[in-house]
């Protein structure tokens, strides 16, 4: 997701254009990776030594409510990503050192509906775990 389209979501669900919100945004924008709210809290630390964990976690429960963070569990804690090909359906390869992330665009639902007759699926969510290249080298 662009950080324009963010806006516009943002301003459409009444949500006011504030530094905080322009920072955090703009962290997720130049990280493509799931990110802690701690990971959040130290980068605008630099800048804004006083803000509070419950500002950036109301944040980020906003952002992904609203569609523009994409959300995962890793280790018990929660991780955030800027919302990726908004509208195209695919499920993620995770680093669990780093929090990068590969994109797998089939989908295990197709073979997993058939044993499922007369169910309605109303959703799903299908990640894989481990190491990237990158980090199993290191």
């Amino acid at each position: 997701m662009m950080l324009d389209e963010a806006w516009i979501i943002l301003q459409e669900n009444q949500l006011k254009r504030t530094k905080n919100r322009e920072t955090i945004l703009e962290f997720f924008a130049e990280n493509d990776r799931y990110l802690t709210a701690m990971e959040v809290r130290n980068f605008m630390a630099a800048d804004n030594p006083g803000i509070s964990f419950d500002t950036i976690y109301r944040n980020l429960a906003s952002f992904s409510q609203l569609g523009i963070l994409e959300e995962t569990e890793l280790n018990g804690e929660r991780h955030f990503r800027m919302q990726c090909d908004h509208g195209v359906h695919h499920h993620h390869f995770i680093c669990t050192t780093c929090g990068k992330t590969r994109n797998i665009l089939h989908c295990p639902m197709e073979s997993i509906s058939v044993n499922l007759p007369g169910y309605e699926v109303e959703g799903h969510k299908f990640e894989i775990y481990g190491k990237c290249p990158v980090c199993t080298k290191a």
